[in-house]
């Protein structure tokens, strides 16, 4: 019986050592609802077709550190503001890989946009 009591504890040790604290499950939660206070959005140059404006707008509680665009034609950017010029004509998915310090920790959400250039 006692080394049962003993193998229970020492599992029961292991166990507790090894979970989530609550300030982990907290960041995980804090990433999640951060990624609802992004916003990419996207605009047509009047003068040129092919020229496409995007942003990023942040509106949560933490610090915006950086935008990694993805145009969907082999290109990428950097920045919350960029302009990208589509070599053709055709329909393209954009994302913006956005990453928001918040609470000494990184968060990153990738919002996806399908744009049509004509």
């Amino acid at each position: 019986m006692k080394k049962i009591a003993k193998v229970l504890m020492l599992i029961a040790a292991v166990l507790i050592s090894n979970s989530c604290s609550k300030h982990d499950d907290e960041v995980i939660i804090d990433c999640l609802a951060e990624s609802f206070f992004v916003k990419l959005h996207n605009s047509t140059d009047a003068a040129n077709p092919k020229l496409m404006n995007y942003s990023v707008e942040y509106s949560g509680t933490g610090t915006l550190v950086g935008v990694k665009w993805t145009f969907g034609d082999g290109t990428t950017g950097t920045g919350a503001v960029v302009t990208h010029t589509y070599a053709t004509a055709g329909t393209y998915e954009a994302k913006a890989e956005v990453t928001v310090k918040k609470d000494g920790a990184e968060c990153t959400s990738v919002p996806k946009r399908t744009v049509t250039v004509n």
